[in-house]
């Protein structure tokens, strides 16, 4: 009998997660667990790797524990994780030389800025990458850990030491360091990586003092990688799905072709097109990156990339104390009619598309003596909107008007907010019954490695609308709206 479960390891910036999948899509059990933020200084984020580690395997473990199933009845396992996020560690004993440096670390913008310097760099990273110099990528993190940690430039040359975004650190603690290797989509997020021929580029680390031998094999993002240990969840099971976070849920979204589009709500909010097979170079500051690809042709997408998107909502909780738990947010915010005036730009570790303002901090503007929390909360709740509509708007400049946007994450459950996000765009907001779709793009990537689905015209079968947020406000009011928000922007990024 075809076995007719998946195992997805999405491992996220605030959370590891775990969960089955039916072949149908359908979600059979989930577990989750966060794990420490570790702020050194302003604008740096780190994580304890092994705890990563800990937690995503416990999560895995728990996950099947609640489907009642076995290790054996898992037709295989795909992993999807935060991207950018940048850990070096020992070959001989698996050891992290540092914590791991996180996506939304600021510390290299110093050595960005020297970058941005050199005659032609920019533009010779964006023709290779797709992207643009900046902290938010793991190339000059690795910099960062060679030139800082004792010995690393040394142990680094002789090839004692091996660089990995989060799914690589999975693959290699997950098949006992016999595997390291990443996919296309985690590679071209690294700022090393030639996007148009799936390869490393050698002048880009040349540049950058980074040793071929640090790096993972790239391979498509649906891949037989490897095997895991089997005394880690009771069998061995093939790895067989590796995408990032956010291509992963273009995947799961099912934008597979050409102008279809997706926008993840979770830490940060991100805004992929997929664009077939052809490199699209933003006008309007967006990236160019790897899609998900289930083979060897190359595909891409144009994405635009929202720092807070909901950790406002976490800021909130943790940093104001206004709300307990963050399912309070709606409530709170719909409390009130409207934000009151106010303007929240989230700028906690700069600007991210299609600002790239790694200087702007955080803003609240247009505060009286009428304004609440409440209006802070809806203002917070409003901001995520306000900047993937900048993303969508700046998207449709470059390719042409966008019809509709589906939508994921753990935000997209907010109903006003995604009702706003309807308003502002003008387009109607589309949610899908299943919203885990991050997850849900490893599941299909390792399902298809191993013969489950036999092409992508099933998966797309499957894909089911659970609501449209259609918009109600006159464009002129959305006009006005946007407007406002653009001038508070400029107000964030002022010397």
């Amino acid at each position: 009998m075809t076995k007719e479960h998946l195992l997805a390891l999405d491992q996220g910036t605030s959370s590891s997660r775990a969960i089955v999948f039916h072949a149908s899509g359908r979600i059979v059990a989930m577990a989750q667990r966060e794990f420490r933020q570790i702020y050194p200084q302003p604008g740096w984020v780190e994580h304890d790797a092994n705890e990563i580690w800990d937690t995503q395997l416990a999560v895995g473990r728990e996950a099947l524990a609640k489907a009642k199933l076995q290790a054996g009845d898992i037709a295989a396992l795909g992993i999807t994780n935060q991207r950018e996020t940048t850990l070096v560690w020992r070959r001989a004993d698996g050891a992290p030389i540092h914590h791991a440096i996180v996506w939304q670390d600021r510390r290299t913008e110093p050595l960005c800025v020297q970058l941005r310097a050199r005659a032609g760099f920019v533009d010779q990273v964006r023709r290779s990458t797709g992207l643009v110099i900046d902290p938010y990528f793991s190339g000059t993190k690795i910099r960062w850990l060679l030139d800082q940690v004792s010995g690393a430039q040394a142990d680094a040359a002789r090839g004692a030491l091996a660089f990995g975004t989060i799914d690589s650190w999975l693959l290699w603690k997950l098949t006992g360091g016999r595997v390291h290797a990443t996919d296309v989509s985690n590679a071209s997020r690294t700022m090393l990586f030639d996007i148009r021929h799936n390869v490393w580029d050698h002048e880009l680390l040349k540049l950058l003092h980074v040793p071929d031998s640090l790096l993972p094999q790239v391979h498509p993002s649906s891949h037989r990688f490897g095997t895991t240990d089997p005394g880690w969840l009771g069998a061995a099971l093939p790895i067989a799905g590796v995408a990032g976070d956010q291509q992963s849920a273009l995947f799961g979204q099912t934008c597979f072709k050409a102008g279809l589009a997706k926008n993840t709500y979770g830490t940060g909010c991100f805004m992929l097109m997929h664009t077939g097979g052809r490199f699209e170079r933003s006008s309007n500051g967006l990236l160019t990156t790897a899609a998900a690809q289930p083979g060897t042709r190359p595909e891409f997408a144009l994405e635009g990339s929202v720092f807070i998107g909901g950790a406002v909502v976490q800021w909130l909780r943790d940093g104001l104390r206004a709300i307990r738990g963050s399912s309070e947010v709606q409530a709170l915010a719909e409390s009130v009619p409207d934000a009151g005036g106010l303007m929240f730009v989230p700028a906690f570790t700069g600007l991210g598309a299609p600002y790239w303002n790694a200087e702007a901090r955080g803003a609240i503007v247009g505060l009286t003596r009428g304004s609440t929390v409440a209006h802070i909360a809806r203002a917070a709740l409003e901001s995520i909107a306000f900047q993937s509509a900048a993303l969508l708007q700046a998207m449709a400049r470059d390719t042409g008007p966008v019809t509709e946007l589906r939508v994921d994450g753990g935000a997209c459950v907010n109903d006003l907010l995604m009702q706003f996000q309807a308003d502002l765009l003008g387009i109607p907001v589309v949610r899908p019954q299943v919203t885990e779709t991050t997850a849900l793009g490893a599941a299909y990537l390792a399902g298809l490695g191993v013969g489950v689905w036999p092409d992508l015209d099933t998966l797309s079968a499957q894909w089911q609308v659970e609501r449209r947020f259609h918009p109600t406000m006159p464009r002129e009011r959305a006009a006005e709206l946007m407007a406002r928000w653009e001038h508070a922007v400029r107000q964030a990024t002022a010397a």
